[in-house]
């Protein structure tokens, strides 16, 4: 069993302060990595599906930390400036290295969708960050119904792994639509489908397999991903 998680709280410079979470891995079973998990754009941090997956990772070895942004603490609908939001993250990054018992920890960043979507401008622009990698729960490749406006230029900036778990019938981009993206980057990127999965992973009812076991599964992949990346010999 993962341990009891660790309420938090995280000065945002110029934002206030914001909650966040870190679910420790059972000392056993530690894999000496932090995953940091920024919510999605209509939820906060506390939401069911970024609670399940703190426990869930944390039950496979990997220390999870989850955050808000400052528009989801304060309640607000709209979210922040693209500016506030990568600055929330970088402030939660720094949190997580000063005062958790994670600091020897390797680093990989993510979260779902616009969590996610954070994550990889930082994965760009900031390569003092020492990131193991990246992992993106339905990234947001383009607004629904409007499949020309892509959010992936800068992917292509990031030098670190990276792993898009994606709904095959995900309305902000499926599989399909984000392999000619990925291409150019070659074996930096890997896609884990989740066959009939909408933005959050979510399969129709009709579906045989059960979707709590969909999570599980996800959760399975992103384990032996991370596991691959942090035992394969320095380039």
């Amino acid at each position: 069993m993962a341990e009891t998680p660790t309420a938090i709280e995280i000065d945002v410079p110029g934002n206030g302060r914001v909650s966040g979470c870190v679910y420790l891995a059972p000392e056993r079973a530690r894999l000496g990595v932090t995953v940091m998990l920024a919510p999605g754009a209509g939820a906060p941090h506390t939401s069911a599906f970024m609670v399940l997956f703190g426990h869930g990772l944390a039950a496979r070895g990997l220390d999870v930390v989850t955050f808000n942004f400052p528009y989801q603490e304060q309640r607000r609908r709209v979210p922040d400036r693209t500016e506030v939001l990568e600055t929330a993250y970088l402030a939660a990054i720094e949190r997580a290295a000063r005062d958790l018992p994670l600091a020897d920890n390797r680093l990989f960043i993510g979260g779902k969708s616009l969590g996610g979507r954070m994550a990889s401008h930082l994965g760009a622009s900031r390569r003092e960050l020492d990131l193991g990698g990246l992992v993106f729960l339905g990234y947001p490749l383009h607004p629904p119904a409007k499949p020309t406006q892509l959010r992936a230029v800068h992917l292509r900036q990031i030098v670190v792994p990276m792993l898009f778990v994606q709904g095959s019938r995900d309305p902000f981009g499926t599989p399909d639509e984000l392999r000619p993206v990925l291409a150019p980057l070659g074996t930096r990127a890997h896609i884990y489908i989740v066959d009939g999965g909408d933005h959050s992973l979510k399969v129709p009812k009709s579906t045989p397999i059960r979707q709590e076991d969909v999570y599980e599964r996800v959760q399975n992949e992103i384990r032996s991903w991370i596991e691959a990346q942090t035992t394969m010999p320095a380039a």
